[in-house]
């Protein structure tokens, strides 16, 4: 098991990549949240909304390294 000072010293590495990470699913979770309260929509579109997200964050990621390795 990782002990606390590894984990914390994984966090200081990579602060920016995780924080970009947690603010991408808190606003993906959001918003699909959001939009299946005020439609109502059914149960499984939520659900495929939400395994979108996953999709929909390597697609994002993936395209922001394409465009920052090509400046």
């Amino acid at each position: 098991m990782t002990g606390l000072g590894e984990r914390l010293e994984a966090l200081r590495e990579e602060r920016w990549g995780m924080l970009a990470d947690l603010v991408f699913a808190i606003v993906w979770v959001t918003l699909v949240d959001v939009i299946f309260r005020f439609l109502e929509g059914p149960q499984w579109a939520y659900y495929l909304f939400m395994f979108a997200g996953i999709v929909a964050y390597f697609g994002f990621f993936a395209s922001l390294d394409l465009a920052r390795s090509e400046q």
